[in-house]
């Protein structure tokens, strides 16, 4: 969901550019959907395989982690 967050606010960087509107848009509404609704799935992952596998869960952790920071910075350098 992260990255498609990410290819979400790249693609419409690509195709519009920066552009200041009053009303946030479809786009960044549907990036906010995709953020907040991952956190329940992270937290189900973690729940269930941190006891079962510690380390590989915790790569992916750390891999949906810098997915999400990459995504969110994305937003922050391109406003």
């Amino acid at each position: 969901m992260s990255l498609a967050g990410l290819a979400l606010v790249l693609g419409h960087f690509a195709m519009y550019g920066v552009v200041h509107e009053a009303d946030e848009g479809t786009p960044a509404h549907v990036f906010q959907l995709l953020m907040v609704a991952q956190v329940p799935i992270v937290l189900f992952f973690a729940a269930k395989w941190l006891p079962r596998a510690p380390r590989q869960a915790l790569t992916v952790l750390a891999l949906q982690a810098a997915s999400g920071i990459a995504a969110f910075a994305s937003v922050y350098f391109l406003t």
